[in-house]
């Protein structure tokens, strides 16, 4: 049993078709930033790209993409933004889209103290499943997956330290395009696959009860 996860499409579709395995996965978890300040036909097109090879589609929106963006896949039962909901028996799978703020004023920016309160928040409602799989937009800061260009580390402390106290299984997460890498805090894996026009993307597996992930590329 697997899934295939990537982020940051930015409309960009064109390496769908070449990412080994995609049409077999259980779902495919689109970690945020499915358009550029799309609209609700941007992300139409995004997502029917997607479903002509699989339509078990599992989404949120990055701080690229609009309120009209967040309403079409609510629309389209596919939502995972603050939201947790069940792959298979035992594994959970929970969201919180947008980003803190950037440089650039994007439409789906809010304060570090919301993105920490979302996280706590939603949290709270996954239960007792076995293995859990966080989708945060926003990496966690200080890691190989928040490195700007120039060294920087500009990723949220609070995404941090939700991860170093929770400890869930996985983490996937994306923003920023340059940090397609893979850390781990405490016993916690955490991918960025970078953009998804690069080829970045992540392969989950679970056999026999254990959850794996493998960054990896077209």
């Amino acid at each position: 049993m697997y899934w295939i996860a990537f982020g940051d499409v930015h409309e960009s579709t064109s390496v769908l078709g070449s990412i080994p395995g995609l049409s077999g996965a259980e779902a495919v978890i689109i970690t945020g930033d499915i358009t550029n300040r799309g609209s609700r036909d941007a992300v139409d097109r995004v997502i029917r790209a997607v479903a002509g090879i699989n339509p078990r589609i599992l989404a949120q929106p990055g701080n690229m993409d609009t309120d009209a963006v967040q309403a079409y896949l609510c629309e389209q039962d596919m939502d995972i933004h603050l939201k947790v909901r069940e792959l298979t028996s035992g594994i959970g799978i929970m969201g919180v889209g947008l980003s803190t703020p950037t440089p650039f004023g994007t439409p789906g920016e809010v304060p570090d103290a919301t993105i920490g309160k979302w996280l706590d928040e939603t949290f709270a409602k996954a239960g007792s499943f076995d293995k859990l799989i966080v989708v945060v937009h926003e990496p966690p800061h200080g890691t190989n997956v928040d490195i700007l260009g120039d060294g920087e580390h500009v990723g949220s402390p609070l995404v941090r330290a939700f991860i170093e106290r929770v400890q869930p299984d996985l983490v996937l997460t994306g923003h920023i395009h340059e940090s397609r890498a893979m850390d781990m805090l405490g016993r916690t894996r955490v991918i960025n696959p970078g953009m998804l026009a690069g080829g970045g993307f992540v392969r989950i597996e679970y056999t026999d009860g254990n959850l794996s992930a493998e960054l990896m590329s077209v």
